[in-house]
């Protein structure tokens, strides 16, 4: 990456902790819970990824030429990466299940330290199909996540949320190792994952820069990544519920990933915002023998690895969900272009003890075309104002964030208002729903 781009992302990136853990409020508003800024995504190095890659080659190469399930290529490459990660520092397993009469494994890496119930994961599958090395398809995921785990360890990060990354097995039979591991899982379990980040295919050859539409804050990180690259970006449907964000999504956690594209072909528009070539398809060596090393984009490899690696940083230093009583409006709610007033939305607590938490959560839904011009405060019943977004966010659209208030020193129950003032003329949107947990 290009120190213009860094330069981008740094900034990009002090938008997002900015949304995630409030803006700084005038002197005469009452200011959120301080919380110390997340540590600088790092810039994943493509050789590192590349590397991976060769050697995944070099293991299909060894292995009958591919990394298929029930292959012996297969077990090489999870061997590869669990040394990686164990002499990285991780805790790894290996997890076996039976399909199509072989033995299949998925590899797990927990991080030490974070909110052990609070776990933020990402995974991909390192299985190919049996006719070719499965470079891109998923060779290009499996080092991505896997160069962002080395890169978690370089750093010693010390996130909020317990990291957790996986390698799924049998992906190409029917998502059959991720299906496995969140089957297995008890109920208690899946309840503390926080976020399952999928990436199946990043590095496609007449790449696509597709955002998995699913949860809006995962869904949002990603598209404050992209904007701070001035890279357009659209909704991933080609793969939608055909890789191993499925099963997270059925068992109802919140999921999203990354994508560029398999074998639907590139539109003119599309070529036209991101390069390539048009009337072709995104891999043209989808499952097939020619997805080696010669199948990889490397300008789409670079920028999703650091993407990946932005979420984990981002996401992962997020403040958890504290416990307590939660208190939604999804009343939809106008708010008009400047200069008109300010508008409020509603909730009233009732039947929670005592005063408030300093971890009172707010979350923040909001639909609008320009987020720069927005500012939005949290009235307590007793009418102190929290600010929680001061026009930050540039010209990106939409306000999906997570805030987190000291609100200590107020009676839980009564009226709490949302209000959001648009500060600047030219675009419009409305508040789609706001909540508050205690």
């Amino acid at each position: 990456m290009s120190l213009s781009v860094s330069r981008r992302l740094a900034a990009v990136t002090a938008f997002a902790v900015a949304g995630l853990f409030a803006s700084t409020a005038p002197a005469a508003l009452a200011a959120p819970t301080a919380v110390t800024a997340a540590p600088t995504p790092p810039d994943i190095p493509l050789a590192n990824v590349k590397a991976h890659l060769s050697q995944l080659s070099t293991i299909a190469a060894n292995n009958g030429g591919n990394r298929a399930h029930g292959r012996t290529g297969y077990k090489a490459s999870i061997d590869y990466v669990k040394a990686k990660l164990d002499a990285a520092g991780f805790t790894t397993s290996l997890q076996t299940f039976t399909s199509s009469g072989a033995t299949g494994y998925n590899l797990i890496a927990d991080w030490p330290g974070g909110d052990p119930n609070s776990v933020l994961m990402a995974g991909s599958h390192l299985d190919s199909v049996t006719s070719g090395a499965g470079i891109n398809d998923n060779g290009s995921g499996s080092a991505a996540v896997l160069e962002t785990a080395l890169a978690v360890s370089r750093a010693g990060l010390q996130p909020t949320k317990h990291l957790r990354f996986g390698w799924w097995g049998a992906e190409e039979l029917g998502l059959i190792g991720s299906k496995y591991y969140v089957n297995n899982l008890p109920a208690a379990e899946k309840a503390k994952i926080s976020g399952y980040l999928n990436f199946d295919m990043i590095g496609s050859p007449n790449p696509g820069y597709f955002v998995y539409d699913d949860d809006p804050t995962i869904e949002q990180t990603f598209k404050n990544y992209y904007a701070g690259l001035g890279i357009p970006t659209e909704i991933e449907t080609e793969g939608d519920g055909r890789s191993d964000h499925a099963p997270f999504k059925s068992a109802g956690i919140p999921v999203g990933g990354l994508f560029s594209g398999a074998d639907y072909t590139k539109t003119a528009a599309q070529a036209q915002k991101w390069g390539g070539t048009s009337g072709q398809a995104f891999d043209r060596c989808y499952h097939s023998s020619c997805d080696n090393l010669s199948n990889i984009n490397d300008t789409a490899l670079d920028r999703n690895s650091d993407a990946v690696a932005y979420a984990i940083w981002t996401l992962g230093a997020a403040t958890p969900v504290p416990p307590g009583q939660s208190f939604e409006n999804t009343t939809d709610v106008t708010v008009p272009d400047s200069p008109a007033a300010a508008v409020t939305s509603s909730i009233t607590a009732s039947g929670v003890t005592g005063n408030a938490p300093a971890t009172t959560k707010v979350d923040v839904n909001i639909v609008h075309t320009y987020r720069g011009d927005l500012v939005v405060d949290l009235l307590a019943p007793d009418g102190t104002v929290y600010n929680l977004h001061n026009r930050t966010g540039g010209s990106a659209d939409n306000l999906v964030q997570t805030y987190t208030v000291n609100a200590s020193s107020e009676v839980a129950n009564g009226v709490w208002k949302l209000r959001v003032k648009d500060a600047a003329a030219q675009d419009t949107g409305y508040i789609n729903s706001w909540k508050i947990t205690f």
